[in-house]
């Protein structure tokens, strides 16, 4: 890192540590904190600012990346370029989720912001009226294309981690609903909730959330139809890549029998998929010894060392309002984990059916009744090295990938702007990209000199975690000016937060070396 850039972030970080200091007060407490009075507004004549000044950063990623060369030479829409290439108009509607916007007339914004256009060198971007023409120009063949393109993007980031990285690969699947109040949209349908809208299906990879696949469906689909020919696909990315073993997992929609063979004869993939309980599997588990349930103990979510001193805990306001008003409680009592033989009708192997029980106790204050209940949760694995409660814990964290859709409808990708299934599918594709370049920077992050490889992989993981709009905030948001000279565009920020020491390691690794 340049030292100037040193020097001034210390400076921004003592001024602010003194301003904020609890024992700084003003010398006049009579009056609030917020008393400024004389402002003066005006506008700059040459000098030019934007909010996202961080976005040349992402754009520095995807040249490093060789993502819009990817994309122009797989995507071939236009026989002309006049003047937009294909991949000026999927970056345009990427770029546009990471700048906050939330629909295509919100491109018009960035389309009048002379900053923004500097600071990506362009002379101009497309318009919302382009970009849904572009949407509607998809069928099946190029979303597939722009699905690789992706890809080659992936593997160049994948091959810069660590050999630990390439232990497992963990592929997720689920279906989620994309409602819209649009009356003529192509493609549209209503689910057995009442919901009327598309239905698309989103492979994810749980070592970094990015998505691998996203198609769209109409929205009376069921979650699991076309996942086995996506998770093929996922499948053959991860072993080229250099991942040693594969794990499928998904609820009970995606335990679909007569692929499993197919997964399980490949010898690297395994898989975790919820089985439903139908009356004769509840009356199996029924019968099985005393002796073969094992008392199932959770880790604890509280950390052993707390960080500061322990606070009281609050009171349960909810449970008190259960017992007030009478409803129905139920509560957990204990768990119980088995495991059993297991081979479905469609298959030739036998696997294994782990059995979660839950203990519960129901009270109905009303009918003055309290008596004990249970419930079983099945789960389908070809795995035999796990014990059955790393394999109930392995198929729980699958619920994380309901925070990666939720991400996704914060970048807006899950979101239906134009007019046709295969056009609404594009442009969820494209915006899609927002999340995934969060995911493919922070794998970018280079080591520090004198950092640990332990607090390097947890800093990573931390960027990892991050919620699409903290990670804005923080990397993007950044008030800036954008100056042109002569060959270099030189963006310089204005304002100061505590993540930019990790920002400008960015900066350093993506810079291109200076010859002497």
């Amino acid at each position: 890192m340049n030292t100037i850039i040193k020097h001034r972030m210390a400076d921004r970080k003592h001024r602010m540590e003194a301003r904020l200091d609890k024992f700084n007060f003003p010398d006049d407490l009579a009056q609030p904190m917020l008393r400024c009075t004389n402002v003066r507004f005006d506008l700059a004549g040459r000098g030019t600012g934007t909010a996202y000044g961080g976005l040349g950063l992402i754009h520095q990623l995807v040249r490093t990346l060789g993502l819009a060369a990817a994309i122009d030479e797989r995507l071939h829409l236009f026989k002309v370029h006049l003047p937009y290439h294909e991949s000026d108009h999927v970056l345009n509607l990427a770029y546009s989720a990471l700048c906050d916007g939330r629909c295509l007339e919100d491109l018009e914004l960035r389309r009048q912001d002379e900053s923004y256009l500097n600071l990506l060198g362009a002379e101009r971007i497309p318009d919302p009226t382009t970009a849904g023409d572009f949407c509607r120009r998809f069928q099946e063949h190029d979303l597939r294309q722009l699905q690789a393109a992706y890809d080659v993007a992936r593997r160049r980031v994948w091959a810069q981690q660590p050999a630990p990285f390439f232990t497992e690969a963990r592929i997720e699947a689920d279906g989620t609903m994309v409602e819209t109040s649009g009356e003529c949209k192509q493609g549209i349908d209503i689910n057995y909730q009442g919901q009327w809208g598309y239905h698309p299906l989103a492979l994810t990879l749980a070592n970094t959330g990015e998505v691998l696949r996203l198609v769209n469906r109409s929205g009376n689909r069921p979650s699991h139809e076309g996942a086995p020919a996506l998770f093929d696909e996922c499948i053959e990315l991860c072993r080229e890549a250099g991942f040693r073993t594969i794990l499928l997992r998904g609820d009970t929609d995606f335990s679909q029998t007569q692929h499993l063979d197919g997964w399980h004869e490949q010898g690297d993939v395994r898989f975790i998929f919820g089985l439903d309980v139908t009356a004769g599997r509840h009356i199996d588990a029924d019968d099985l010894p005393a002796q073969a349930w094992k008392p199932l103990s959770r880790p604890s979510k509280t950390p052993s060392v707390p960080k500061s001193q322990r606070r009281a805990r609050p009171a349960r306001v909810k449970q008190q309002v259960v017992e007030e008003r009478g409803f129905k409680d139920i509560r957990l009592v204990d768990e119980e984990v088995a495991e059993m033989p297991y081979r479905p009708v469609a298959c030739r192997h036998t696997y294994r059916l782990i059995i979660l029980r839950k203990n519960l106790k129901v009270s109905e204050p009303q009918q003055g009744q309290l008596f004990d209940d249970y419930r079983y949760f099945l789960y389908l694995t070809n795995d035999r090295r796990k014990t059955p409660a790393q394999i109930v814990f392995s198929a729980n964290d699958r619920c994380q990938q309901e925070n990666v859709l939720a991400q996704l409808v914060a970048a807006r990708a899950l979101h239906a702007p134009v007019d046709s299934l295969l056009a609404n599918g594009a442009y969820m594709l494209m915006t899609a990209l927002a999340w995934n370049l969060k995911a493919w920077l922070a794998l970018s992050l280079p080591a520090e000199k004198g950092e640990s490889p332990a607090a390097h992989r947890e800093l990573k993981q931390r960027l990892l975690g991050s919620e699409f709009r903290t990670f804005v905030n923080r990397f993007l948001r950044l008030p800036a000016q954008v100056v042109n000279t002569g060959r270099r565009i030189i963006v310089r920020l204005l304002s100061w937060n505590t993540w930019q020491p990790i920002f400008f390691r960015w900066v350093a690794a993506f810079s291109p070396s200076r010859r002497c």
